[in-house]
C-alpha cells in the first residue's frame, strides 16, 4: 500500500466513456481526481457522473471536480487522456497546462504510435506512457456511461526523463498500481510497442467491420462469414506485429476471439465515431499499422482493404 504517502492529483483531460468511467472509478477510490469537459460542462457540474456498470453496478459521482478550463485545474501529478486520437496535436497546451512538473501522462487510446505526435509538442521534464484499455463502455449522454464488460487498463512506458527500464517500470507500476487501487485489473508492461500491436488484433477488425458491415460484435460473430473475415483479420495483425519485431504469444487471437463470443453485444467505438459523424481513427488503428508493416517488408492485403474502404465511407461521412 501506499502507506503515508500523499495521493496523486488525478486529471482526466476528455471526460468520455473511458475518462468519466476510470476517473469516477478513481474518485470513488479516494483518489483527488479533476475532470476537464468541454462540451458537457454545464450537465456535469449541474448532475455529476453516472455510471450504469453490469460489472460494478449503478454508480454516481456527485459532486465533480469539474472544469470548463485547464487554467483553473490544480496541477496534476497523473493526467488521464481519454480523448480520441484525432485530436491528439490540440492536446498538447491543454496538457501542459495542468500538468504538475514531473507529470506522468497517460494516453489511453487505441491504436500504434499515438503517443509519437504528442510527445514531440510537450516539454521533456513530462513522462508519457500509453494505457490499453479492454473495456466495453460507451455514454449514453452528457455525463451519462454505460459500462458492459471488462475494464482492464494495461499501461506502458513511452518517452520522458525515466533513465532506464528500472525506472521506468517503477512509474509504470505507480500507474497500474492506481487503477488496482480503484478495484480495476491492470498490468504493467514492458514493451508499449508490442502491447499496442497486440490490442490492434481485437481492434481492427471490429472496430472497422462495424463501421463497413452496419453490424455490432454478436451478429459479426453468429455469421459463418463474418467470422471468418475476423479470423483473417486478426492473422494479418499478428503476421504484421511479428513482422516489426513484437512477439505476440501463440494462442493471442484465439483467445480474443473467444473473449468476444462471450462478450455481451457491442457496438465498438469507431460505429460510435461514424453514428456521430465524427471523424474516424484511421490513422492511428490502420494507416500506422500499415506502414509499419510495409517498412518491414509485410504486406497486409485484407488490413488495406479494409482501410481503403473505411476511408471512402469518413469521408463520405463527415
Amino acid at each position: 500500500m501506499m502507506g503515508a504517502v500523499t495521493k496523486p492529483t488525478i486529471g482526466i483531460i476528455g471526460t468520455g466513456a473511458i475518462g468519466g468511467f476510470y476517473g469516477l472509478m478513481l474518485a470513488r477510490a479516494g483518489f483527488d481526481v479533476h475532470f476537464l469537459l468541454r462540451s458537457e460542462f454545464s450537465a456535469v457540474a449541474e448532475r455529476g457522473l453516472q455510471l450504469d456498470s453490469a460489472v460494478h453496478g449503478a454508480l454516481t459521482l456527485n459532486p465533480v471536480q469539474a472544469y470548463s478550463n485547464a487554467e483553473d485545474m490544480p496541477p496534476c501529478d497523473w493526467l488521464l487522456v481519454g480523448a480520441k486520437t484525432t485530436s491528439n496535436a490540440q492536446l498538447a497546451p491543454t496538457i501542459i497546462q495542468a500538468a504538475a512538473p514531473d507529470a506522468k501522462v497517460l494516453l489511453m487510446q487505441n491504436g500504434l504510435d499515438v503517443e509519437d505526435s504528442l510527445r514531440a509538442l510537450l516539454p521533456d521534464s513530462l513522462h508519457v506512457l500509453g494505457g490499453l484499455c479492454y473495456i466495453c463502455v460507451h455514454r449514453d449522454g452528457p455525463g451519462v456511461i454505460t459500462h458492459q464488460a471488462l475494464g482492464a487498463v494495461n499501461v506502458g512506458y513511452h518517452s520522458g526523463p525515466a533513465a532506464d527500464q528500472q525506472a521506468r517500470m517503477v512509474i509504470v507500476e505507480e500507474g497500474a498500481g492506481l487503477f488496482r487501487a480503484a478495484g480495476i485489473d491492470s498490468q504493467a508492461m514492458a514493451n508499449l510497442h508490442q502491447a499496442r500491436w497486440q490490442k490492434l488484433v481485437w481492434n481492427i477488425p471490429y472496430n472497422g467491420l462495424s463501421v463497413l458491415l452496419g453490424a455490432s460484435t454478436t451478429p459479426l460473430m453468429a455469421d459463418a462469414d463474418s467470422r471468418e473475415l475476423i479470423k483473417a483479420l486478426m492473422a494479418e495483425v499478428v503476421q504484421g506485429a511479428i513482422a516489426c519485431g513484437h512477439d505476440v504469444p501463440a494462442g493471442y487471437a484465439d483467445h480474443l476471439f473467444m473473449v468476444t463470443e462471450k462478450m455481451p453485444d457491442y457496438w465498438p467505438s469507431m460505429y460510435h465515431d461514424f453514428l456521430h459523424k465524427r471523424p474516424l481513427e484511421l490513422e492511428a488503428i490502420y494507416a500506422r499499422p500499415l506502414a509499419a508493416a510495409k517498412a518491414a517488408g509485410c504486406e497486409l492485403p485484407r488490413i488495406e482493404a479494409l482501410y481503403r474502404s473505411l476511408s471512402f465511407i469518413d469521408r463520405r461521412n463527415t
